[in-house]
């Protein structure tokens, strides 16, 4: 029963790491498709989303075995927790990456636009927060885990710039509010995918050293800036 039991714990770590890494992959896509305007990626992002969904419902159903026929207690219950919290996150992040993509065609006829924004920073920096934190799940380093948090301090405030001079276009240009709108939903959700980032760091610390951080007090080495008041 005991090695039964590891087996399913190591076919649980496995299966969190395919789905962060077909997660990391749909962010990728959907990141190009949108520096790109390439309908035809974005689509392929889309159709792929119930790839997601299969292996999500996977995940939580292997949970779920696991609880049923064992006790776990300590690291192993910390993991099963903490991989139904990950899995949700995951999947989350794909959901955006799916509403990002379905807005791509409507601003693909504006790439200037994008330009005149600097959105390829943006889009960088949050191609890039997700595959970090993939690699903090892969390698269970939490070295990097702070570096997560400010990563998505960063691109907070990227958004936050760009949404004012997107308002700002608004104002002065009535024709540009349609493309503006889908932009400033897909800055939210750029964001969110960056929250869920965080989310994903403080559970590996969570598995790995049995600390909750999400409320971190001031000066704590995990303090995540997002959290501070």
């Amino acid at each position: 029963m005991e090695r039964h039991f590891e087996q399913e714990l190591q076919k649980l770590k496995s299966r969190i790491l395919k789905m962060g890494n077909l997660v990391a992959d749909q962010i990728h896509n959907t990141m190009l498709a949108l520096q790109t305007c390439d309908i035809e990626l974005a689509a392929q992002v889309i159709r792929n989303d119930k790839i997601v969904d299969k292996l999500d419902v996977k995940i939580d159903k292997l949970c779920q075995r696991i609880f049923a026929l064992q006790q776990p207690v300590a690291t192993d219950l910390r993991m099963i927790m903490s991989s139904l919290k990950m899995n949700n996150d995951l999947e989350r992040m794909g959901d955006h990456a799916v509403g990002i993509a379905s807005r791509i065609e409507s601003i693909s006829e504006y790439p200037e636009i994008l330009k005149e924004l600097e959105m390829e920073e943006l889009i960088r920096q949050t191609d890039v927060i997700v595959k970090d934190v993939i690699n903090i799940l892969n390698t269970w380093n939490t070295t990097f885990v702070r570096d997560i948090f400010a990563q998505a301090s960063a691109i907070e405030a990227l958004s936050q710039k760009i949404t004012d001079k997107i308002l700002e276009e608004m104002s002065q240009k009535r024709e540009v509010i349609v493309v503006a709108s889908a932009l400033m939903i897909i800055l939210t959700q750029m964001e969110r995918i960056a929250g869920y980032s965080t989310n994903m760091a403080e559970s590996v610390v969570f598995i790995v050293d049995g600390e909750m951080i999400k409320h971190a007090k001031p000066g704590s080495l995990f303090l995540n800036p997002d959290t501070e008041e």
